[in-house]
């Protein structure tokens, strides 16, 4: 068999294989993702885990920094008082510690695709019980460099987004990254913003609103990249939105 006509196949084989795995994930006896406890309806998580999750309930209504509960809610951050970001505002609804980090490393990491479930549907419900709804009329993510989506086997960010698209029943918008750059992970909020300068391009002009879709905020400094992408293309209004939220003093 050539590589021409066995080509084909393997595409098929793949697609087939997809199905049966997203037939088996949906169809499996209910059970807590996180105790594995029995569970109500067909929302893989029981109540008492999902009350128990690291909520993020007190924000920099800018860049969601985390601060403490005493703070008000419409003041903004030490960070976005000395620079307002470039993006409106943002939605977090997760911090990023406990079950919730560990879930995003095994979704983002080893490609987990229950894991990924898990996080849209938490993501959905989150979003229901937010005070009313996003006002945005598309929703943008930030494609991998090819080189890195190889080594991790798949687009993180992307998929989430469709799924987010097709739920939500909004266009989803691709931007594209101009060149790899060195990770994220470990390097200051300066860097971060050096590394991720200028780097993504939005080919196609944009509704007014759109919200930018990310699996992990640290600095904001990826979203404020993809922002500008976005303002270049049209948008007027941005909001940033990510699963989870990292303190800026940390990194992952």
């Amino acid at each position: 068999m050539t590589i021409s006509s066995g080509y084909p196949l393997l595409v098929k084989g793949r697609r087939l294989v997809e199905r049966l795995d997203r037939t088996l994930a949906w169809s499996m006896p209910g059970y807590c993702s996180f105790c594995l406890a029995g569970t109500a309806g067909n929302r893989p998580w029981c109540e008492p885990c999902f009350r128990a999750l690291s909520w993020h309930t007190s924000a920099c209504p800018l860049c969601s920094e985390p601060r403490p509960a005493s703070v008000s809610g419409s003041m903004p951050c030490g960070y976005c008082l000395r620079q307002r970001p470039n993006f409106d505002d943002s939605w977090v609804p997760f911090l990023y510690e406990g079950e919730i980090a560990q879930l995003i490393q095994r979704f983002k990491f080893r490609a987990e695709r229950r894991a990924g479930q898990v996080l849209l549907q938490l993501m959905l419900q989150a979003l229901e019980l937010r005070h009313g709804p996003l006002p945005v009329q598309a929703i943008v993510t930030a494609d991998l460099h090819v080189r890195r989506a190889r080594e991790r086997g798949f687009d993180q960010t992307l998929w989430l987004g469709r799924r987010m698209a097709r739920a939500l029943d909004l266009p989803l918008y691709r931007a594209t990254r101009l060149r790899l750059t060195p990770t994220q992970r470990g390097l200051s909020r300066a860097a971060r913003q050096r590394n991720v300068r200028r780097i993504y391009h939005v080919r196609s002009p944009l509704p007014d609103a759109v919200l930018l879709l990310d699996d992990v905020m640290t600095t904001g400094a990826t979203l404020e990249a993809l922002s500008r992408a976005c303002r270049e293309q049209g948008a007027r209004h941005v909001t940033v939105c990510a699963l989870a939220r990292t303190p800026a003093a940390r990194a992952i």
